[in-house]
């Protein structure tokens, strides 16, 4: 049973204004709270936020926080981009104030199963191949987390029939006080956002949050290929593991071409790894770790066969954009950090013209220099990042600093050859130039296809000439 949550006349503040704020605000007030939304930035960028929240009776403090009012609260919900170690909610939790993430509260008050799935890579597209395949088996599902959909927006149509599949990042674990998922993957741990995160033990330690509160009967699926996974594996639940390099006593596992599921003694065939529309060694990772979860909420081998071979991925992560004059472009704006963008250069065997940079967050650039020196004809450079990337890189592979998307686009396609692949992996996040990293995704999408229309239209007039 969850611990219940009355929000009835409590004070509580909602502190960053993006979607998770608005919902959390909206949420709160609807259940009675008197509510209090701070935001550093200021009433006109926020559209038409403020007017949302004053018609439901929200008081507001925009254009920067108010240390006073983080005092004076019952309870603080905190959106993902506001860093846990802010000092007024330093302030507040001395004082006895709850300090919570959005997840928290959700958690409270959602019905039914939830799974949760966390890891440096992957999250996105395992996430929604989970929810596809318990689609896929008539079980009732939703889909949310740091995955688009707030969960506190999936409160009112959960039931307790229904399997709430959510995607969770570290930001959104490291202010957790109770919360417990049924069923929590973790896919694997790489540095990742040591911009925000004193150190990777500190950002492993905020991924393992996802397990602290398990009791005996639920389930902690792990990859059994990751050593900072298994140095650091839970005590209380009961632990599935996937690995595509070996059998596991108990989890899924590839022998003969076949995915199988493991447990207390006996196997079933859940999948064919043929039949894995996404590339990449690390997406078989990622279907091992959703036949898991699936099969343990509930789906029968049938439909996991089916989802499994019916899933063509998602938006952003090595995506197929267009071929133009014989050279691909693909789309992995996803690819935020060195290690998501290694396993993307890893999905080809080359040769390829590589778009990375943005908004650097804290990693080396260095692991990348012997898979480029070994598939990469050059790389273009975006972004805040671009100098420390040239730098990291050394004389691995030719370098051009393009400064902007657009420029590197066009850069692109003047020395691409045919056979040659386009792809945008950053290894970094977005927010120097874009809103996010399906901002820069649908950017780099839209010059693609201006690229081809007008590569069209050239070979038209020539034609005509001709």
């Amino acid at each position: 049973m969850r611990p219940g949550t009355d929000l009835a006349d409590k004070r509580v503040l909602v502190v960053g204004l993006a979607r998770t704020g608005l919902v959390t605000a909206l949420f709160c007030s609807g259940y009675g709270a008197i509510v209090t939304a701070t935001d550093e930035r200021s009433e006109p960028e926020l559209a038409d936020t403020p007017t949302r929240l004053r018609a439901a009776g929200v008081k507001l403090e925009l254009g920067g926080h108010v240390s006073n009012s983080f005092l004076s609260q019952d309870l603080i919900v905190v959106s993902p981009g506001v860093p846990a170690k802010f000092p007024a909610l330093e302030l507040a939790r001395a004082k006895g104030v709850p300090v919570w993430s959005e997840i928290e509260l959700a958690w409270r008050f959602l019905r039914g199963k939830l799974i949760a799935i966390t890891g440096s890579n992957g999250k996105t597209t395992t996430t929604s191949l989970v929810a596809h395949i318990l689609k896929t088996a008539d079980i009732p599902v939703m889909v949310g987390g740091n995955i688009g959909t707030p969960l506190l927006a999936l409160v009112e149509n959960s039931m307790d029939t229904t399997v709430t599949v959510a995607e969770i990042s570290s930001f959104q674990l490291e202010t957790i006080e109770k919360f417990r998922p049924e069923i929590g993957v973790l896919l694997n741990l790489t540095p990742d956002h040591l911009d925000r995160h004193a150190s990777f033990e500190e950002y492993a330690a905020a991924k393992m949050r996802m397990f602290e509160n398990q009791i005996e009967r639920d389930i902690a699926i792990l990859n059994a290929d990751d050593p900072e996974i298994t140095r650091r594996m839970p005590v209380k639940p009961h632990i599935f593991w996937f690995s595509r390099q070996k059998r596991v006593a108990a989890g899924a596992f590839l022998r003969d071409g076949q995915v199988f599921f493991r447990n207390e003694g006996s196997e079933v065939a859940l999948a064919r790894r043929e039949e894995i529309l996404l590339r990449g060694e690390h997406n078989v990772e990622n279907v091992l770790a959703a036949c898991s979860a699936a099969f343990l909420a509930g789906a029968d081998p049938g439909s996991i066969a089916n989802g499994v071979k019916t899933f063509k991925g998602v938006e952003h992560r090595l995506e197929f954009v267009a071929e133009i004059s014989g050279v691909q472009f693909y789309n992995d704006s996803k690819a935020t950090n060195v290690d998501a963008a290694l396993k993307a250069i890893e999905a080809f065997p080359g040769p390829l013209i590589l778009i990375l940079g943005g908004k650097d967050k804290g990693s080396p650039y260095t692991p990348l220099r012997e898979l480029l020196r070994a598939r990469a004809r050059m790389a273009i450079l975006i972004g805040a990042a671009a100098e420390k990337i040239a730098e990291d890189l050394g004389d691995a592979v030719p370098v051009t600093n393009a400064g902007e998307l657009d420029s590197a686009v066009q850069t692109a396609i003047r020395n691409a050859r045919p056979g040659d692949t386009v792809l945008l992996a950053p290894a970094c996040s977005s927010f120097d130039q874009f809103e996010n990293y399906e901002h820069r995704g649908r950017t780099f999408k839209e010059l693609v296809a201006r690229l081809k229309d007008h590569n069209k239209s050239a070979a038209g007039v020539s034609a005509q000439k001709g």
